[in-house]
């Protein structure tokens, strides 16, 4: 018997394509991963800071931006020479400090004649940087404990650093990560920092 064309109440069921369904969930799931992906990366690579004042000059100026690395210190410790981002003693409202570290957990720090003395050897900074006029807090020398750094600025001169006593020492805590991009807006290009 033929059925007859018209008006039917009766829906036909409709059979769910497994291979449509899971191409969906597939695109679901990719784009669910690119976003996590984006989002560490902007988190451990993408925080920038800006320069503020002359400390670090010739290689960094004051309003110059840079990205922050806050991955490298979470399979390393710091290194000596590694510019550092770090909170001036923990102060979670205070501006990022930028400074060169120059002493490390164990390593005593002299100040002397305008030199800079790791462990009684002269630190060997390339002839680069200016004799030290004031040795603050290093003058007598200084032991580092454990998670201590001891920090300065690239301008010895006009920076204020570990040698004054409102920042000191720098626990390994207060450290936000490496400086490792720097963004220029002036005419020369962008660069990774050494």
């Amino acid at each position: 018997m033929a059925r007859k064309k018209g008006l039917t109440f009766y829906t036909k069921e409709r059979k769910i394509n497994k291979k449509q369904v899971g191409e969906v969930f597939g695109w679901l799931f990719s784009g669910a991963l690119m976003v996590l992906l984006a989002f560490m990366f902007v988190y451990l690579f993408g925080l920038r800071t800006s320069i503020i004042g002359v400390s670090m000059e010739p290689k960094l100026h004051n309003g110059e931006e840079i990205l922050i690395d806050r991955f490298v210190y979470l399979i390393r410790q710091p290194q000596g020479s590694d510019v550092v981002v770090f909170r001036p003693n923990g102060n979670e409202n205070a501006h990022l400090y930028v400074k060169r570290i120059v002493g490390t957990p164990g390593d005593t720090v002299l100040i002397r004649d305008g030199l800079l003395y790791i462990n009684g050897n002269i630190y060997d900074e390339g002839g680069i940087y200016d004799r030290i006029e004031n040795g603050g807090i290093a003058e007598p020398g200084i032991t580092l404990g454990e998670d201590e750094y001891f920090v300065l600025g690239d301008n010895r001169n006009d920076s204020e650093d570990s040698r004054s006593s409102n920042i000191g020492i720098v626990n390994r805590s207060y450290i936000v990560g490496r400086a490792w991009f720097h963004l220029k807006y002036k005419k020369e290009s962008m660069g990774f920092i050494k």
